[in-house]
């Protein structure tokens, strides 16, 4: 897990991905309806009962709010916190009729006194002891508390890699919660429609790596193997620079990044203000730095710029595909 001030949460079969990103094992979170005003579910290996879809959701950091915007659902919130970016633009007049709870975090008190009847996150530090509290203590309260697959508490419950399909299933697992499953149908064919043209999209043959530069100045974190990033370049057919490394975000070295010398460097744009955050900073840092000053991507300005909470999984997922797919175009041609 990438340092980040805040805390963060399978790189498919290659002819699975090409069609619509699938093929990765079944996520840890599936749903059923057992009538069409109740849901029984497994989230993290918690089993969730959600009796009446909830009229009370807190959506506890910005991916699971934008989940549940995404679904319409902005009238059955009572509550959200920590937004790290500035919120989607189509979803900006849905996201302001939400109350803010918290900057960051609610604790657990703050949290209990809305009476939520459901809570979402797609972070496991949103239930942390001075965050919302553990989930089996909300579960203890009636109350059924999601969290996504890919930041599950027990470690060996998170898929060693990031697949659409189970990004695609939690949309899916949020819609049959609040029983929109039409409306989840929709949403999830969109995004399918959007890989698959992404995909067809980005220029073939480029034989080109790729550095994923999230954050850090004096200590980079960059993307290794099993997050996003792995899995987007496996279906861009670019090479990821780290790819070797078994971590998802590993602390590297600019020595290191000079000796295997990226084409393409795609920046994570972050607004927290932190030193070297900013898409621009990482520009200057990069071109300031007499290591990194020599890099072949620095000096021909082979950057990819994309907002830094897209390279988590999210529904900002697909984005960050066609991002970079037209980045390529743009750097490399059709």
């Amino acid at each position: 897990m990438r340092n980040k001030g805040w805390a963060l949460a399978s790189l498919l079969t290659l002819g699975a991905l090409a069609g619509c990103g699938g093929g990765d094992p079944a996520p840890s979170s599936t749903a059923g309806t057992t009538g069409e005003t109740a849901a029984s579910l497994t989230s993290c290996g918690l089993d969730l009962e959600v009796t009446a879809p909830p009229e009370r959701a807190i959506s506890l950091e910005q991916n699971a709010t934008e989940i549940m915007l995404t679904l319409g659902l902005a009238d059955r919130m009572i509550g959200t916190s920590y937004q790290t970016d500035p919120v989607l633009p189509s979803l900006a007049d849905a996201y302001a009729q939400v109350p803010v709870l918290a900057a960051q975090y609610a604790n657990h008190e703050a949290t209990l006194a809305e009476e939520p009847d459901f809570l979402y996150s797609t972070l496991s530090s949103a239930y942390a002891a001075e965050a919302a509290g553990s989930r089996a203590d909300w579960a203890a309260l009636g109350v059924p508390a999601y969290l996504s697959t890919f930041d599950c508490e027990d470690l060996e419950r998170i898929p060693e890699t990031v697949g659409f399909d189970a990004i695609f299933a939690e949309i899916e697992d949020i819609a049959d919660v609040f029983d929109v499953e039409d409306r989840g149908d929709d949403v999830v064919g969109d995004l399918r429609q959007r890989l698959d043209g992404a995909v067809a999209d980005a220029p073939q043959g480029t034989g080109a790596s790729v550095l994923w530069y999230y954050s850090g100045t004096t200590t980079p974190y960059v993307a290794g193997h099993g997050g996003l990033p792995s899995t987007v370049s496996g279906l861009l057919d670019v090479d990821n620079a780290f790819e070797d490394v078994d971590q998802k975000w590993p602390a590297g070295t600019w020595e290191e990044i000079a000796e295997r010398d990226p084409d393409v460097i795609v920046l994570a744009d972050l607004t927290r203000g932190g030193d070297g955050d900013s898409a621009e900073a990482k520009k200057d840092f990069l071109r300031s730095n007499p290591v990194t000053s020599r890099l072949d991507a620095v000096r021909n300005d082979r950057f990819i710029v994309v907002p830094g909470s897209a390279m988590d999984p999210s529904i900002r997922s697909v984005g960050l595909v066609e991002d970079v797919s037209q980045g390529f175009e743009d750097l490399y041609g059709g």
